[in-house]
């Protein structure tokens, strides 16, 4: 449909006595594909991804589906839209399943108290199949390994029912096999008609997984558009001062480092 998926329009973010670390971004992520945000460190992807979730203040408008999100109460947002962090701040001795639980905290009833339904056992118990992590339920959540935390999160983002993901480096702490298997994941939600937008670091992994990317250079788009022809030589160069080497692999060599 029209004006489906994400839609962020001059998205400016700035913290106080700093200069802006996001400037004017627009970026239009599509239902039924990956989005990848990539640039060096410091470009400002990560920023982008919490302004647009509604965790910084900023200025711009965020639209989803063609509905402004920042005005959307809180509960509809959640049930919206889904985000998983980089990192995750629970220490609790919360279970895994009970962590995947709170992913439908946003279905609990209207005076706040809330028992776990059909509906909410079956989303939970979805969520843990398809992430691989039903063997971890009952597992102690702050006992797993990083890469173990990562997938639960996931399963908890995939409970709530959203069918927008917003993740932050999701791979950045799984091992090749598991890097392999949440894409998996996402390719399947994807064909579902899921809108996702995620932060990587390793642009081979782009090429193979995205279907778009946004290079992000000093706060600011560089480069927007199919990953292959961002993902690119003369790009890449420019942004990440390395020269990409595709007939290789995608291997990556520094200028001073090419026979004159």
């Amino acid at each position: 449909m029209t004006g489906s998926g994400l839609q962020v329009s001059g998205l400016t973010v700035g913290y106080a006595r700093g200069p802006e670390v996001v400037r004017a971004v627009d970026l239009q992520a599509p239902r039924g594909a990956m989005t990848a945000l990539i640039g060096p460190n410091g470009a400002g992807k990560s920023t982008l991804l919490k302004a647009a979730v509604g965790l910084l203040a900023h200025t711009g408008s965020v639209q989803l589906d063609g509905e402004d999100l920042i005005s959307m109460a809180p509960r509809e947002r959640a049930r919206r839209l889904a985000y998983v962090p980089q990192r995750t701040l629970l220490t609790a001795r919360l279970s895994v399943r009970e962590v995947v639980s709170l992913g439908r905290f946003s279905h609990r009833g209207a005076l706040g108290s809330w028992a776990p339904g059909k509906t909410d056992q079956h989303a939970i118990d979805a969520a843990l199949e398809e992430t691989d992590t039903h063997l971890l339920a009952h597992r102690p959540f702050p006992e797993l390994s990083g890469g173990e935390q990562q997938r639960v999160l996931l399963a908890r983002a995939l409970a709530t029912g959203a069918t927008t993901l917003l993740l932050d480096e999701p791979t950045s702490a799984l091992d090749v096999h598991h890097v392999l298997v949440l894409h998996g994941i996402l390719r399947r939600v994807k064909a579902r008609g899921y809108c996702i937008v995620a932060v990587l670091h390793s642009l081979p992994e782009v090429l193979r997984h995205a279907d778009h990317a946004v290079l992000l250079k000093g706060g600011q788009v560089y480069a927007r558009g199919p990953a292959a022809e961002v993902v690119a030589p003369g790009p890449i160069r420019e942004v990440y001062g390395v020269v990409a080497r595709p007939a290789q692999g995608l291997a990556f060599t520094l200028p001073s480092e090419i026979p004159s």
